[in-house]
């Protein structure tokens, strides 16, 4: 494993960790985090506005609109959506539960 990728899995192993899932909304997110978590991250070209592109790493697989990266030189995690031309982050950038949950 990367260091990239170490970085990562101790993030969000943090983030499940400290998550409040005692309510039922706060269970399904987690559930459904775990669920379409990926097993390992890849990097994968990442756009942003005014066609700057840059590397970001899979966090999250896509539902067909969504996905969630992390990048490493902000390290922050980013909701992207999904285009014919591969991720475009939108702006809303944290900790990767957060920028899950948000959609």
């Amino acid at each position: 494993m990367g260091e990239v990728e170490a970085r990562i899995g101790e993030r969000v192993a943090a983030e499940v960790a400290g998550f409040d899932a005692s309510g039922r909304a706060g269970a399904l997110t987690l559930a459904e985090f775990r669920a379409r978590r990926v097993a390992r991250s890849r990097p994968v070209r990442v756009n942003f506005a005014g066609g700057v592109q840059g590397t970001g790493w899979t966090v999250i697989r896509s539902d067909g609109c969504y996905s969630v990266l992390y990048l490493p030189g902000e390290d922050v995690f980013s909701l992207c959506v999904d285009s014919d031309f591969g991720p475009l982050d939108i702006g809303v950038h944290g900790a990767a539960l957060a920028c899950f949950a948000s959609v």
